[in-house]
């Protein structure tokens, strides 16, 4: 099979699978890039137990610097979740340049870890590592603290 149609097909799956393993007791989800602007997917996550979401992305530097951050960290607070967003960064070719800034934030918003984001007067290589501590003692507290999951009423929202 084609790597490309491997993709597409993997692509298909989880636009329609909200999928969910356990990783060191702590229950992880997947997205890609351009899933972050939908909250609904984030949310079915949520209620399907994830913990930690992981958001790989190669976003242009437009609309990294407009939305990746701020898209992130809300994803993180709605959800009460970690976020590892491990990030492309810098020029691919002439036409492709991505914006980087790979963040680690915590259920409550914080950054807790980043690495660059792409700055073109500084062509530097971009090989860099976020490291963060995942704990479940913040985890449940934050939710412990603002239950919001169990507040939720999905029938109106239908």
């Amino acid at each position: 099979m084609s790597p490309f149609l491997l993709n597409y097909l993997l692509t298909q799956y989880l636009l329609t699978h909200s999928i969910v393993f356990e990783l060191n007791s702590y229950k992880v989800a997947s997205s890609i890039c351009y899933d972050l602007r939908f909250s609904e997917l984030y949310a079915k996550q949520r209620e399907l137990g994830a913990d930690i979401i992981m958001v790989p992305a190669a976003f242009t530097v437009e609309t990294g610097q407009a939305h990746w951050e701020i898209l992130l960290r809300a994803r993180a607070i709605e959800n009460q979740c970690y976020v590892i967003a491990p990030a492309q960064a810098g020029k691919h070719n002439e036409k492709r340049v991505s914006y980087g800034n790979t963040l680690i934030i915590n259920p409550w918003g914080d950054v807790i870890s980043r690495c660059s984001y792409y700055n073109s007067t500084n062509e530097s290589n971009y090989e860099e590592i976020a490291v963060a501590t995942v704990s479940r003692n913040i985890l449940n507290q934050i939710r412990n603290s603002m239950p919001k999951h169990s507040h939720r009423k999905p029938e109106v929202y239908k």
